[in-house]
């Protein structure tokens, strides 16, 4: 029998638990993958009452059970909540079951009780205030608790893929970590995941720039000349089909959308902006180098609607069926 997928709580005054909610409910559609979470069924069933959803909760023992209850209630993991929980108000007495709730996911997924993890968005602030949560996201936790020393974070939306080299860290600090050991470090895994999660023997790889026109010959920048075009032909004599480097401005039209499996991004913004733009609400966080798989849907905890009834759960559903995807492809190889 295929093993479910493990959905995290997320922050408890976000938007994550309504999602988990409103994807269960989706199920009579024969498209929702069986899931279960890490969540206190009490704040579930409130929420459930507030905001008028027909959504019965089962609390269960092992992820096993999941699939002989999924088709009648929301099976779930019991994870007590120290407090009470308001809508869009972070309360930090509830910090550390967050966390619980993401160790308890991926120990599912190591023990091959769990497909693959989905996690419900968290706030990192509202952690550390919390717990000292000593990391700068839930890319790099995962990390840590997966035991390995590089991850990367890969943003998929239908019709374009995209990796940002540098993530959570300010502007001003990217400029030292773009080098040519990261570049190909980051693609080789890149090429390693598409292989194995997404079926694609000789996946492409398009690079971009730093600078605007890629440094238009050196005039804008040496970047690209001493950084990151050695980068591409050490990646290119390890057979890994990259190109580049590319004009971050030209690189996500049709037309150039479609010479490319993934594009490998110099700085967050100018990966994120352009799926975004494409597609904000099919968007899904996918981190790659890890053990066993993990997605998430491409938004924060949305404090502004938490509680409301308006969340949109199209993002989160789509990370459900990439999990479910990338499970099955892996177990394939």
């Amino acid at each position: 029998m295929t093993a479910p997928l493990a959905v995290t709580m997320g922050d408890p005054a976000g938007i994550g638990g309504e999602l988990t909610l409103m994807a269960w409910m989706r199920r009579g559609e024969g498209v929702i993958p069986p899931f279960y979470t890490h969540d206190d069924p009490d704040r579930l069933r409130a929420l459930c009452t507030k905001l008028g959803l027909p959504c019965p909760i089962v609390e269960i023992t092992k992820p096993s059970e999941t699939v002989s209850h999924f088709s009648d209630a929301l099976p779930v993991m019991p994870l007590q909540l120290p407090a009470q929980q308001q809508p869009g108000i972070p309360e930090p007495a509830n910090a550390a079951a967050v966390i619980t709730s993401i160790e308890r996911a991926v120990a599912d997924a190591q023990a091959g009780h769990a497909a693959a993890i989905v996690t419900n968005p968290i706030n990192k602030r509202a952690l550390q205030e919390g717990t000292g949560f000593a990391y700068p996201g839930h890319t790099e936790f995962l990390g840590a608790l997966g035991g390995v020393s590089k991850v990367v974070m890969m943003l998929a939306a239908p019709g374009l893929r995209v990796v940002p080299l540098t993530i959570h860290v300010a502007l001003r600090d990217v400029f030292p970590l773009i080098t040519t050991l990261n570049i190909v470090d980051t693609a080789q895994i890149v090429h390693a995941t598409m292989r194995r999660d997404f079926a694609l023997p000789t996946p492409r790889i398009a690079i971009s720039g730093l600078n605007p026109h890629a440094g238009e010959g050196g005039s804008m920048g040496m970047e690209e000349i001493e950084i990151i075009a050695p980068a591409i032909d050490a990646l290119r004599a390890e057979g890994i089909d990259a190109s580049g480097p590319w004009p971050g401005d030209t690189l996500f039209h049709d037309d150039a959308r479609a010479g490319y499996d993934v594009a490998l991004c110099m700085y967050h913004d100018q990966a994120l902006i352009p799926l975004k733009t494409l597609d904000f609400h099919q968007g899904v966080n996918i981190t790659l180098g890890l053990p066993f798989v993990r997605t998430s849907p491409d938004h924060g905890t949305a404090y502004d609607r938490a509680g409301t009834g308006t969340a949109d759960p199209r993002s989160f559903i789509e990370a459900l069926h990439v999990a479910r995807n990338m499970a099955d492809a892996r177990a394939q190889v």
